[in-house]
C-alpha cells in the first residue's frame, strides 16, 4: 500500500494509515512514513487528526535507542462500534463489535424459518438492547449496520420446510432499506457467505494470502473469493457461489456441493434417527449429534469437498483455501484434515493443489463479516468490494 502527498488524497491517506495498523498492529510514525512512502510532515498531520478524532491512541515510549523515545501509534478499541445482523435459515444474530473487532455483546435467537417481519422485529428489538450496552456518550459513535443475508430467499422455500407464501414476502421486501429509514447511521448489505469470507479477511488471525478462496458451511454451504487482497462479490454480489459445483455422487450420478456439505443434510439425518435438532442451531460447541451419524457425514462433506477444491483450483489460481463454519472446533478440523487426505490423493494433473487450512473466525463469521462492512467503507483501503450503503 503506498500513500500520496497531494493535499487533495488526504481522506485516502488517512484510510492508509488506519489499515497499515490494522494489519500490522501499533506502529511508530517513522516507520508508517516509511512503509506508506508518505512523508514525515504528513504522517505527523495525520496521525494528529486521527488522534484528535479519537480513532487513534499513543502507546507507551520505546526507549533504550540512538535518539527520542519511539512513540507507537495503535487503533483506538472505542474510536468506532459496528453491528452485524446475520439472517440465517435457521437463526439470526445480532453482534455489536468495537473498532479492533472485539465482540462486545450479542443477541442471538433461533427460528424455524425467517420471515421479513419476524426479522425486523429481531433486528429493532436487539438494537436497543445492544445499544444500551454503550455508554450514552459512545452511541454516536455507531458507525453502521451491516447485514449478512442468503439473496433469494424466496428460492429456498421447500429447501428449508417453509410456507411457500412465507417465504416469497422476502421478493417484495427491502430489509436494508427498511433498516436505513428507521436508523440514524447507514445500513450496508452483502451475501452471506461472502460476508464470511469479508470477515477473514479483515479480522482473520495468521496469514491472509493475496487469493484466497473460503468455504463457509451453515445451514447450506457457501463460498467466497478474495482476489488480489480485495473480497470480490461479482456482478450480481454472488460470485464464489461454490455450493453449486458439482460432485461425483454413487453410480456415476452427481450432485451439487450443497447436497452433501451442507448442516441440512446433517439434521436431515439426525432427525431421521429420532433425535432432536434444536443443538445444531444454537452455539456450535452445545451441539448433540450421535457420533456415527456426525462421523458420516464428515467423511462424505470432506470427499465433496474435495472435488469441488479441485475443480475451483482448475479457474482459480489459489495458494490457500479455508474451511470455516458454524462448526464446532473439533468438527472443523477433521472435515479439514479429511478433506486434504481426500485431495492429495486426487489425479489433478497440470494445477497445483491449493494448502487446506481451517478459517480463524468460525461460528461469528457471518455477522462479524456483516459488520465490517461500514468498517471498511468508512474507515479501510481496498478492503470493502462489497455493496454502498442505502
Amino acid at each position: 500500500m503506498r500513500g500520496s502527498n497531494q493535499s487533495g488524497l488526504r481522506a485516502h491517506n488517512e484510510r492508509l494509515v488506519l489499515s497499515l495498523l490494522r494489519r500490522e498492529g501499533p506502529m511508530a510514525k517513522a516507520e508508517i512514513a516509511r512503509v506508506s512512502g508518505l512523508s514525515a510532515q504528513t504522517i505527523s498531520g495525520i496521525m494528529r487528526r486521527l488522534e484528535e478524532d479519537g480513532l487513534l491512541k499513543r502507546g507507551e515510549p520505546i526507549r533504550g535507542k540512538v535518539g527520542q523515545p519511539s512513540m507507537p501509534m495503535h487503533l483506538a478499541h472505542d474510536g468506532a462500534y459496528f453491528l452485524g445482523l446475520k439472517i440465517g435459515r435457521r437463526s439470526v444474530d445480532l453482534i455489536l463489535i468495537d473498532f479492533l473487532g472485539k465482540v462486545l455483546g450479542r443477541v442471538h435467537r433461533t427460528h424455524p424459518y425467517p420471515t421479513p417481519d419476524a426479522v425486523m422485529g429481531f433486528a429493532l428489538e436487539a438494537l436497543g438492547e445492544l445499544q444500551a450496552k454503550l455508554p450514552p456518550e459512545k452511541r454516536p459513535r455507531i458507525a453502521g449496520l451491516g447485514i449478512a443475508m442468503p439473496f433469494r430467499l424466496w428460492d429456498w422455500a421447500v429447501s428449508i420446510g417453509a410456507p411457500l407464501d412465507d417465504m416469497e414476502a422476502w421478493r417484495d421486501r427491502d430489509i436494508r432499506t427498511e433498516l436505513a429509514d428507521r436508523l440514524d447511521f447507514p445500513v450496508y448489505l452483502c451475501n452471506d457467505a461472502s460476508a464470511a469470507c469479508g470477515a477473514e479477511l479483515v479480522f482473520g488471525t495468521g496469514e491472509r494470502p493475496q487469493v484466497f478462496l473460503h468455504f463457509f458451511i451453515g445451514y447450506f454451504i457457501g463460498g467466497g473469493l478474495v482476489l488480489n487482497g480485495n473480497l470480490y462479490t461479482g456482478r450480481t454480489g454472488n460470485a464464489a457461489a461454490l455450493g453449486s459445483l458439482p460432485i461425483p455422487g454413487p453410480a456415476g450420478t452427481y450432485a451439487q456441493l450443497v447436497d452433501v456439505a451442507s448442516l441440512c443434510v446433517l439434521e436431515q439425518e439426525v432427525r431421521a434417527a429420532g433425535r432432536p435438532t434444536e443443538s445444531l442451531w444454537n452455539p456450535p460447541e452445545g451441539w448433540d449429534v450421535p457420533p456415527a451419524i456426525l462421523d458420516t457425514w464428515i467423511s462424505e462433506a470432506s470427499a465433496s469437498l474435495a472435488y469441488a477444491i479441485a475443480a475451483a483450483a482448475s479457474v482459480i489460481d489459489s495458494e490457500v483455501v479455508m474451511i470455516d463454519g458454524w462448526l464446532p472446533v473439533d468438527v472443523r478440523r477433521r472435515l479439514v484434515e479429511g478433506t486434504d487426505r481426500v485431495l492429495q490423493d486426487l489425479d489433478v494433473g497440470g494445477i497445483e493443489k491449493p494448502n487446506v487450512r481451517p478459517g480463524t473466525i468460525g461460528q461469528d463469521a457471518r455477522s462479524l463479516g456483516a459488520a465490517s462492512l461500514p468498517l471498511s467503507d468508512r474507515y479501510l483501503l481496498d478492503l470493502n468490494a462489497m455493496m454502498l450503503p442505502s
